[in-house]
């Protein structure tokens, strides 16, 4: 199959000697094949040494006559949109990726049957196209999956699952027919990641582990550092391995040892590998890199909360908590429920030092809500139903609301790969599990609390090995379903870690038997669409595991 190089007639590249930028670099006055990439690259190196709006101000010019110009243009704006979460930044961002997409189709080879990726490869071979043809097709497959990442920010729910599957899996057939290129070995890798974040399928995992492998020798052999940050983005997905976000981050820090970007996603690795000591360090040098992105800090700032909370140091916790509330834009709702949960596990003590009230906290969250593209933030919307509990003269405080916050977010995931940090956590829960049973006034959401508490305590119980007793915690929180009066996604979630406990001892049929039982029996709850991503990942799983009779 045909390569794609740096030039039009598809030769190898000259070795990258770039080290810096210039301060001011002239807008060129033409812009051939070989001129874009290597004017693109030089941007590409400006944002990963911190100069953001430098390598912004470099593509502008060009990003509706180049296709990587536009490339380059989108990617950056689709960063920052991933990063604020803000309406503006996400219109701003999906506004020049259209842009970008219609760029990138002027120089795609044109068909009978015009825009049809089936088409393409039916009748058309890579040897077939021009050189700026193939480049084309892959400007245009990148830009496809900057869509789908804007299309699952904008909206967290199933349609949007959808939408940007298909996105992805148009990109990947176009990355599937040029694979052999050198220049874009790792963007179909990333494209096989990526669709194994929407499908879950090992196959799909292993398939991306392969091929990064085979793509990071690629990019080593002729040092395309610009390839290896083209996969990046799609690399940094939550369900994405460990060991190809490694393999990736430790490619791109002997080039960018102070760039930010490779400093947060480091930070964040060690971070969920429960290394929290080394997560704090490398969060801070993210923080300390660069003034000019302060979205960059909030990122930081949010990561740093929960690293702080997973220890359950509170006080550290809530400074960036408050600082969260302070900067960023993102949701105050959720800021200001967050900061307010954090105080609340705190002591007597420690609370009047910090100088907050924690009930005029929590009753600010309803007036704070807000929508993006017309949608409410799901976890924005959990914060406000359950902040209500104070907005009665007598209000009636939460239990431990950090720590099911924790769970919101996926954090015990985390905390339990850390038998010291889960064992803390464990003796809080037992504590307001005492304070529960012994409540001489228990009120109308004593229930609640109470399989709340069981719930977490199953899970700290389930990291820590004492499935038996797991078990029992998971059962009674089921037991206790008809008492249950305004938190009942206690029920699907607990159903869901019930099967994953089953799945975990071997028990493949109870494990099928009761996360299907909370994707199929419940609905209209809280965080319901969360829950059904993880269901769908837990069942693919189940279907690639050999059957267990109980």
């Amino acid at each position: 199959m045909a390569q794609v190089g740096n030039g039009a007639d598809g030769a190898e590249p000259e070795e990258d000697c770039f080290e810096d930028a210039f301060d001011r670099i002239p807008v060129a006055s033409k812009m051939d094949l070989r001129a874009s990439i290597e004017e693109c690259s030089m941007a590409l190196n400006l944002v990963l040494n911190n100069k953001f709006s430098e390598a912004l101000d470099l593509l502008r010019p060009w990003s509706k006559d180049s296709m990587y110009h536009a490339l380059g243009y989108s990617s950056i704006l689709v960063m920052q949109a991933t990063m604020t979460f803000e309406h503006k930044d996400i219109q701003a961002g999906m506004a020049t990726i259209k842009e970008a997409l219609q760029t990138c189709q002027r120089f795609r080879k044109r068909n009978s049957v015009v825009g049809s990726i089936s088409s393409l490869m039916s009748k058309q071979s890579p040897d077939s196209l021009k050189a700026d043809e193939m480049h084309a097709e892959i400007c245009y497959a990148e830009c496809l999956l900057q869509k789908a990442t804007l299309t699952f920010v904008q909206d967290e729910n199933m349609i949007s699952f959808i939408k940007g599957g298909i996105k992805i899996r148009t990109s990947y057939q176009i990355y599937k027919w040029s694979k052999d290129s050198m220049y874009h070995a790792l963007g179909y890798s990333s494209i096989l990641v990526m669709q194994a974040t929407m499908t879950f399928e090992h196959k799909d995992i292993q398939a991306g582990m392969a091929t990064i492998k085979e793509a990071l020798q690629t990019c080593q052999r002729f040092r395309k550092r610009n390839s290896v940050v083209g996969s990046i983005s799609s690399l940094m997905s939550k369900q994405s391995p460990d060991s190809l976000k490694a393999a990736l981050l430790n490619e791109m820090s002997m080039f960018f040892p102070q760039g930010s970007i490779i400093l947060f996603y480091s930070a964040r690795i060690a971070l969920l590998r429960g290394n929290f000591e080394k997560a704090l360090v490398k969060f801070q040098e993210c923080i300390s890199a660069q003034q000019q992105w302060r979205q960059i800090h909030h990122l930081c700032y949010w990561e740093l909360m929960w690293c702080h909370s997973f220890q359950q140091q509170w006080r550290d916790a809530y400074r960036y908590a408050d600082l969260l509330c302070r900067e960023s834009r993102w949701s105050k709702a959720i800021y200001v429920y967050q900061k307010a949960a954090i105080l609340s596990m705190m002591s007597e003590e420690e609370l009047k030092t910090s100088g907050e009230d924690v009930v005029e906290l929590f009753r600010q969250v309803e007036g704070l809500k807000q929508r993006l593209a017309g949608k409410s933030i799901p976890t924005e919307k959990f914060a406000i139903r359950k902040s209500r509990r104070y907005s009665s003269a007598t209000p009636v405080k939460l239990v431990i609301p950090a720590l099911e916050m924790m769970y919101v977010w996926n954090g015990f995931t985390i905390v339990g790969k850390r038998a010291d940090a889960t064992e803390s956590l464990l003796i809080t829960i037992e504590r307001a599990e005492e304070q529960l049973r012994n409540d001489p006034n228990p009120s109308e959401f004593h229930p609640d609390d109470q399989c709340l508490v069981q719930m977490l305590k199953g899970l700290c119980l389930k990291h820590l090995g004492r499935l038996l007793q797991a078990e029992l915690c998971f059962t009674q929180v089921l037991s206790s379903e008809k008492h249950i009066r305004y938190d009942h996604y206690l029920i699907p979630f607990t159903l869901y870690e019930l099967g994953l406990l089953y799945k975990q001892q071997g028990d493949y049929i109870k494990a099928t038997h009761f996360i299907e039982d909370a994707k199929l029996n419940y609905k209209d709850y809280s965080m319901e669409s969360r829950l059904h991503f993880r269901i769908h990942a837990a069942l693919s799983s189940l279907k690639c595991s050999p059957t267990n009779s109980p």
